[in-house]
């Protein structure tokens, strides 16, 4: 499935249709270069999800957690500073994949072999006049 996103305007309705097509799958890989616009996406898609706290990159403190309207728990990663696999285990992150809350991971590169099989892939691309392409593999 592609996700056509052509303007900062456009993100509310393309985090609507990626919501809508979610399914039951909780975990979702954010992958792209740096400034394709993860944590905006996320970011987007937690405000059509109805979470009222501030969000932001987890960068320092690796995982930030938000409550969406109807109390679902949303896990928020950013593994860009894991540099070794203890790392993510150290603070569990096997125990977020499978609380079977909603977890979104940037920079799942870094912890590709604690990725539970059925991770959504959410692959964005940036065109040179700046739209985004979301290919969501699952």
């Amino acid at each position: 499935m592609k996700i056509e996103i052509k303007n900062v305007e456009a993100l509310p309705e393309a985090a609507r249709e990626f919501i809508a097509n979610m399914g039951d799958n909780t975990v979702f890989a954010f992958r792209g270069e740096m400034g394709a616009g993860k944590t905006t996406f996320i970011k987007a898609v937690c405000d059509v999800l109805g979470v009222e706290d501030e969000v932001n990159s987890p960068t320092f403190a690796i995982v930030n957690e938000y409550r969406s309207a109807t109390a679902e728990l949303i896990y928020h990663f950013d593994c860009y500073r894991i540099k070794k696999l203890e790392e993510a285990l150290d603070f569990g992150f096997e125990d977020y994949m499978d609380s079977g809350a909603l977890c979104f991971i940037e920079w799942p590169e870094n912890v590709e072999e604690l990725l539970p099989g059925d991770v959504v892939n959410v692959n964005i691309t940036v065109h040179e006049d700046g739209s985004r392409t979301l290919s969501i593999d699952n």
